[in-house]
């Protein structure tokens, strides 16, 4: 990418950029100005709606709320600049209905500065960059173009792309409207985090924003004819109504060819996303990414995540197993492993009930559905304390289908957490072998001092109870 690309494709330079751009606002409230303060509180806005679900940091939230008065402070004022722009290029000469347009700008500027002037005032610059400071860290941690990031986008894409369906079934003014701005949260999760799609892909996005943002501003301004009473007689009307029309259907004409079709560019937008297996490791890796800035010993939640799946693999070649769907519950298990100690942010005491109540409040990413993370949650819940019974609140929350796979994949993360008790990472491998009634879990580590079996023995009880046969955990050392 262009060195200049790469310099604005940055949180800082974003959030630098609106005290930049505030400072150039001057009590004049010039149309540019307004223009660009509003583009980069928006993209910090998108960002930070983006990032969120990835980075459970406060910062992220208090960057919106602080942006939210001012971006909302501007918008009626950019409104209004956008009409005198519009009504100056669909008529000339001094018509009644440009004046009375343009009267009514001229009063609602003048009104609409001096209610913004307070708002810009307001402005928390100071707490801003202290955000700006925190979350620049932060966001190194992230490499752009990861799969992460791509998965971020395949979200951003799927919401636009169903905004799309909307507007072309219904064909409403507001639809469009929440389209454009769909498309433009799309735009800017590639523009910042996607670097070497943005080279083939902005010339496109920034097209299909502008031919939508003038539609809207098209709508927007019939609107306001029509509720001021601009117009003095049915010809007046009608010919406004008609020109406006025009150049309407001329670039909604130019939107659906582009985006309507076999070969439009949503299709052309998504094979580049992720799909199929890669998909589910995007999911898994989002997950993952966000126990990892929660958990404070994540590599212990690595580790048991690890022996959780030996244990699995291990049960299900000696023929214990839910045998529907077995990659889809081995990632269920994965997930909830990872995340299983993320209450540990919170609190030491009872993390575990605060990992359930940490992880059934995330949205559920894209790939996954709703039910498959609150299970995740209950799984983790279980991993220890009480054991899953019908008069709990996080084991009624699982569907009746799933309880029985909820509590097997329970009993093993529970198993395998009490394996690193310490976390050590001593016991490095599982393996699991069937002799009779039985099953023999070979803890195998370095040989010295002993793993305390005392409390993998209760551990072990969940696991014992739903494959109905018992389970002895055995030592092998190893050099």
């Amino acid at each position: 990418m262009p060195e200049a690309h790469r310099i604005q494709a940055g949180l800082a330079y974003w959030m630098n950029k609106v005290i930049e751009e505030r400072a150039n606002l001057s009590a004049g409230f010039a149309p540019d100005p307004v223009h660009d303060l509003r583009v980069a509180l928006r993209r910090c806005r998108s960002l930070a709606d983006g990032i969120t679900g990835i980075d459970p940091h406060p910062a992220w939230r208090q960057v919106k709320k602080i942006a939210r008065p001012l971006f909302s402070g501007l918008g009626n004022l950019r409104d209004i600049h956008v009409l005198s722009e519009w009504v100056a290029r669909l008529s000339s000469g001094d018509s009644p209905v440009r004046s009375a347009l343009l009267a009514h700008a001229d009063s609602e500027e003048t009104r609409l500065k001096e209610m913004a002037l307070g708002t810009v005032q307001q402005f928390d610059e100071k707490q801003w960059l202290s955000c700006c400071e925190i979350l620049s860290r932060r966001v190194k941690l992230l490499r752009l173009d990861s799969l992460i990031f791509r998965h971020l986008a395949l979200e951003r894409w799927n919401e636009a792309h169903q905004l799309h369906r909307q507007a072309l079934r219904n064909r409403s003014h507001v639809a469009f409207h929440r389209l454009r701005i769909g498309l433009k949260k799309f735009r800017y999760t590639v523009e910042n985090f996607l670097p070497s799609l943005c080279e083939s892909w902005e010339g496109d996005l920034k097209y299909l924003q502008d031919v939508l943002g003038e539609i809207h501003d098209l709508d927007m301004l019939w609107a306001t004819a029509l509720r001021i009473g601009a117009f003095q007689d049915e010809a007046s009307r009608s010919h406004w109504r008609a020109t406006i029309e025009e150049q309407r259907s001329q670039r909604l004409s130019e939107y659906r060819n582009k985006m309507v079709g076999r070969h439009s560019q949503w299709s052309f937008w998504r094979a580049a996303l992720p799909q199929g297996k890669e998909l589910h490791e995007a999911v898994l890796l989002r997950l993952k990414t966000w126990a990892a800035f929660l958990d404070p010993d994540f590599a212990h939640a690595r580790h048991v995540s690890r022996l959780a799946l030996q244990l699995y693999d291990g049960l299900a070649k000696n023929g214990r197993n839910h045998q529907q769907q077995f990659d889809r519950t081995r990632l269920l298990l994965q997930a909830a492993a990872l995340m299983h100690d993320v209450g540990r942010a919170r609190s030491r005491k009872n993390h575990h009930k605060g990992s359930y109540r940490l992880i059934r409040k995330l949205a559920p990413p894209f790939g996954w559905k709703l039910r498959e993370l609150q299970q995740a949650a209950a799984i983790a819940r279980y991993h220890r304390g009480a054991l899953p019974r019908p008069g709990q609140s996080s084991y009624q929350t699982v569907p009746r289908s799933a309880k029985r796979q909820t509590v097997f994949l329970a009993g093993i993360l529970r198993l395998a957490d009490a394996l690193d008790q310490k976390h050590d990472g001593r016991i490095h491998e599982l393996e699991v072998e069937k002799t009779g009634d039985f099953f023999t879990v070979w803890a195998c580590g370095p040989s010295g001092k002993p793993q305390d079996l005392q409390y993998v023995a209760a551990a072990r009880h969940l696991l014992e109870s739903v494959c109905g046969r018992p389970i002895w955990v055995r030592l092998r050392a190893m050099s």
